[in-house]
């Protein structure tokens, strides 16, 4: 079976987050909904509020990945600056755009709130692009290209990911296996590696774990095909196999010594 592999980037932008005040919670979000969706999160990069930083940091992922999903800056204070820098890295005009005027000139009337030139801010993007529907507080994200620009605060994202996934082009979707391991990481790492090399076609994790001041691990296989992740599965179970029976037998002649 033909295996399509779709990759992507994203992009989280503010100073806030390089500072530590505010605490990202779109990477991981994004991750898991890319992962059901068959599309392999390649690489993030967090940069402030900059705009070269941010052209330079978009115009290197959306030439390398499929896709690129950026966070933040599509706000009406003055620091909120992605859309600026989206246009500069597509070398168009950022501006008003008609519909996005409308859909916020409607809104702040039925709230009964001014819309002033900073909620305007919010209406402003690359000539070209088009919008991904805000649900939650009605200023759109949007697209150009291959990059999806889309709101810093967490339950706008999210709404906006709903809204860009089935518009996108899907991979064969990951499947994994988890194994529990008695076994620390210094037990297992050169056998394990082995294992990956065995079986490049698939990704082998170890994860581990410290409960009640004894080591173990959680073993992860990840790949396209049950058959390959079965394989490797069996000598990840056969590895544990033969530890075991290596301290047993270390354990008896230390009790006969």
């Amino acid at each position: 079976m033909t295996q399509e592999i779709v990759t992507a980037a994203m992009l989280a932008i503010g100073d806030e987050l390089l500072s530590g005040r505010t605490k990202d919670k779109n990477i991981g979000h994004l991750a898991d909904m890319l992962l059901l969706a068959g599309i392999d999160l390649k690489e993030v990069r967090i940069v402030g509020d900059e705009e070269d930083a941010i052209v330079e940091a978009l115009n290197a992922l959306r030439a390398k990945y499929d896709y690129v999903f950026t966070s933040g800056g599509i706000g009406p204070t003055h620091d909120d600056i992605t859309a600026d820098a989206v246009s500069k890295a597509f070398g168009v005009a950022c501006d008003y755009d008609d519909k996005a005027m409308a859909l916020l000139g409607d809104m702040y009337k039925r709230r009964e709130l001014e819309f002033t030139e900073a909620r305007k801010r919010m209406a402003r993007m690359p000539v070209g692009a088009h919008h991904i529907p805000n649900p939650v507080s009605t200023a759109p994200g949007f697209v150009i290209g291959n990059v999806h620009v889309m709101a810093g605060v967490p339950q706008v994202f999210q709404a906006m990911v709903d809204a860009v996934i089935p518009t996108l082009r899907t991979g064969t979707p990951v499947l994994s296996l988890a194994i529990s391991c008695p076994f620390g990481e210094g037990d297992i790492g050169t056998p394990l590696a082995a294992i990956q090399k065995a079986h490049p076609e698939t990704s082998i994790g170890s994860y581990p774990r410290y409960v009640g001041q004894k080591f173990s691990t959680e073993i992860v296989v990840r790949g396209r095909a049950q058959d390959v992740i079965d394989a490797a599965g069996a000598d990840v179970r056969a590895m544990i196999d033969a530890i075991q029976k290596a301290k047993e037998i270390q354990e008896n002649h230390s009790a006969e010594a």
